[in-house]
């Protein structure tokens, strides 16, 4: 699979409270942040290729220094007098990874945006097809958003073929096996075929859905006859 790069906002919103800080020269005040993802046209969408955002805020929080929301925009709000710098840990869906972001808590505006560019690495079918809701990814014909496309070679006609199961093996292939897959991809392609071989960092990478249907079928017995043999 494709490696797909976007851009997250973060927004974080403060004012002074009428409460007592406890800390002379310092008042209170009630922040909140939310994160969201940017589409093609530079617009806030909701950050949902992700399942999780955790915070993890200043010790000084005790109990809720570390904090979990599951549904975006993943809002945290609390209550404070100081400025520090958190970390914001990002979980993709579909065990898409972790993205770690650095995030200044500070004082100077009522509200600020900070946007931080990521990257998705060979995202499964699930996540890639989520992204696709922002914009474009890698093998997307003239740029254009391939989600209807995409639905239907899901659904392929070729019988006995599970493309998730088809993306497993392959991932379970040895070496040598692995170089076979490469060549057949290279030998079967189309021009429609999204195919990127990374040799700086030793790492060929595939779209299945992009791939002629008689490949797949290649592909389908020959991983699935070298799995069933380790």
């Amino acid at each position: 699979m494709p490696d797909v790069k976007r851009t997250i906002k973060i927004v974080t919103e403060q004012k002074v409270i009428d409460k007592p800080s406890g800390v002379e020269g310092f008042p209170l005040r009630k922040w909140n942040i939310q994160i969201f993802l940017l589409n093609e046209h530079g617009e806030d969408i909701p950050a949902n290729v992700y399942s999780k955002a955790t915070y993890h805020l200043h010790e000084s929080f005790g109990k809720r220094a570390v904090q979990a929301v599951t549904s975006p925009p993943f809002k945290i709000q609390e209550e404070g007098w100081g400025e520090f710098d958190m970390t914001i840990v990002l979980t993709a869906m579909e065990k898409g990874g972790e993205t770690t972001l650095s995030h200044d808590l500070n004082f100077q505006e009522n509200r600020y945006e900070t946007k931080h560019p990521v990257t998705f690495k060979n995202p499964k079918p699930a996540l890639l097809e989520r992204l696709r809701e922002s914009g474009p990814v890698p093998g997307d014909e003239n740029g254009k958003k391939r989600g209807e496309e995409s639905a239907k070679k899901k659904k392929r006609p070729e019988k006995g073929v599970d493309m998730d199961q088809l993306a497993e093996n392959l991932q379970r292939l040895h070496e040598d096996d692995l170089l076979q897959v490469v060549q057949m991809v290279h030998d079967h392609k189309s021009a429609d075929s999204y195919t990127k071989n990374d040799v700086d960092a030793g790492e060929f990478h595939v779209d299945l859905y992009t791939l002629p249907d008689s490949l797949i079928r290649m592909l389908w017995d020959f991983s699935a006859e070298k799995v069933g043999k380790h």
